[in-house]
């Protein structure tokens, strides 16, 4: 590589990788540094071996520096005058003379060493500003492109911005066909670090299709209202694939909080069930009493009455005998999303079961022999 072709490899990497060359002329330096004492078998501090880059002349320049000595010692950090002086005139005794390095004339071991300090810090360069960039964007959404599907680590491999990032299967929504070529809205999870097989500490972007916060971000894309405050996202409760619950409220009293999400003409709605792939989605009205709210959160079913207990967070629905079945779902899921977005224990009943219970406890009162009677 000449040095024309070295200078447009750093802006490549800059523009492609958003690496700086500040950056890389580093790690270049210091790959350099390395190779050199490798190769040459030398003793001598790294801040004696140094590098000089000219971009304007697209010029690459590698030295040693040696003291200029009338007597040499050590060969390694020493130069005779004569030598120096065909370096440059104005060197004398006593002075440091920056000794020029041939880098074509490395062996293979060096070129090696220094490849793989380059290759490093492109990595931690990539790897770094990944983790910043996608630290500021955690709990937005973004916008990836299958590139490939990953069959060994079980992901989607997706062309996020500049980079390259996995969408494991444990993210993706359940029954979800995942092919190349398709656009895919993630969710940014979590940005957090991991150790590898060898000890190393790396930062990994978690991205996820199945994540409350996906739905949450959707209908703040969807619904002006709740983009410029007028209606908030109280809470959302998720299972991925299925059925999602998420409360709302308004803040201006002529402003239907469902409606607005809905949108006119289901607009708004559809959109954002076609982006999930047809899951289900109950829009609920919020509301400060924990009766009233939860009752809400078990639609579609019709509760009778609710009782919250506020210090044991529980509260007691009754529903009428056909409405039991509703308000529990296939295999609790009504029932467990309501809890989930209300965060209150329901306890349901049926209005049968619940008039027996109360029949029973008014016939153990009325048994009940006094205590006073006894004696």
């Amino acid at each position: 590589m000449n040095n024309s072709e070295f200078y447009e490899a750093l802006e490549l990497l800059e523009k492609e990788k958003g690496i700086k060359k500040e950056y890389m002329l580093e790690k270049i330096k210091a790959a350099i540094i390395a190779a050199v004492k490798k190769e040459r078998n030398l003793d001598m501090q790294p801040e004696n071996i140094d590098a000089e880059f000219d971009e304007a002349k697209r010029k690459v320049r590698f030295f040693v520096r040696k003291e200029v000595v009338d007597e040499v010692v050590n060969p390694q950090t020493q130069i005779y005058v004569e030598e120096a002086k065909k370096i440059s005139k104005k060197y004398k005794s006593g002075d440091t003379a920056e000794v020029n390095l041939d880098t074509k004339n490395f062996g293979r071991i060096a070129a090696k060493v220094g490849k793989n300090v380059i290759v490093q810090g492109i990595n931690e360069a990539v790897y770094g500003s990944l983790a910043q960039e996608f630290t500021e964007k955690q709990g937005e959404i973004v916008t990836g492109v299958v590139e490939r599907i990953d069959l060994r680590n079980r992901a989607a491999v997706l062309s996020v911005g500049r980079y390259e990032m996995m969408l494991p299967v444990r993210e993706m929504i359940p029954r979800e066909v995942i092919s190349e070529g398709n656009s895919l809205k993630v969710y940014v999870a979590d940005v957090t670090k991991k150790e590898n097989a060898k000890g190393k500490v790396y930062d990994e972007v978690i991205l996820s299709r199945k994540h409350p916060g996906l739905v949450r971000r959707l209908f703040e894309l969807e619904v002006p209202e709740i983009a410029d405050g007028t209606v908030e996202v109280m809470s959302v409760a998720r299972e991925a694939g299925s059925r999602t619950k998420i409360a709302v409220m308004s803040n201006d009293a002529d402003v239907d909080p469902v409606g607005a999400c809905i949108g006119p003409k289901r607009s708004r709605i559809s959109n954002i069930i076609e982006e999930i792939k047809g899951e289900k989605i109950d829009i609920i009205k919020y509301n400060s009493d924990p009766a009233l709210f939860v009752s809400a959160a078990l639609s579609p079913a019709v509760v009778l009455s609710a009782e919250a207990d506020e210090k044991k967070k529980t509260c007691s629905v009754i529903v009428s005998d056909d409405q039991l079945s509703l308000a529990i779902g296939k295999e609790g899921q009504n029932a467990r999303l309501a809890a989930k977005l209300t965060g209150w224990r329901i306890d349901i009943k049926s209005q049968s079961q619940a008039e027996s219970e109360a029949a029973e406890a008014v016939e153990a009162a009325e048994t009940e022999t006094p205590a006073e009677e006894l004696e």
